[in-house]
């Protein structure tokens, strides 16, 4: 023990450099309904087509009575 020698350490190469390190989704990221939302180019702006589709909102009077029916 009386020879310390300093340890070395080696970096070893990436896995990806022996292939193309530049990865394209396959056909399980881009024809998968679940993955469309994050295709939308920003913020989504409804018709009134759509608006007209909605339900109307409860009023606050409908949705405590909602909530303590689910609280019971």
């Amino acid at each position: 023990m009386s020879n310390k020698e300093e340890p070395t350490f080696r970096i070893q190469p990436h896995p990806a450099k022996e292939k193309d390190n530049n990865p394209q989704p396959g056909p399980d990221l881009s024809n998968r309904p679940g993955f469309e939302a994050y295709k939308a180019g920003g913020p989504q702006v409804l018709s009134d087509e759509q608006l007209s589709k909605l339900e109307k909102p409860l009023s606050r009077e409908e949705l405590r009575k909602r909530a303590e029916e689910l609280n019971k």
